[in-house]
């Protein structure tokens, strides 16, 4: 069995809130990796390059995941 890294995740400022129970995570703090999790869902964690990372972040920036209600 592979030994999962040690990811340090942290969540965003607006998520720090006790009032707010589930929020997205970033960790950062490998080389070359960039992972995700849901805070109700931490055992499920989504990896990605810092080239893929900047793609998405690109692309929210621009509106392109954009949910309307």
């Amino acid at each position: 069995m592979t030994e999962r890294p040690e990811f340090e995740f942290v969540s965003a400022a607006a998520c720090r809130d006790a009032r707010v129970d589930n929020c997205p995570q970033v960790a950062l703090n490998m080389p070359g990796v960039v992972a995700l999790r849901d805070s109700e869902r931490p055992d499920t964690i989504v990896t990605m390059t810092v080239d893929q990372w900047a793609t998405l972040t690109d692309a929210v920036k621009a509106g392109e995941f954009d949910v309307t209600t």
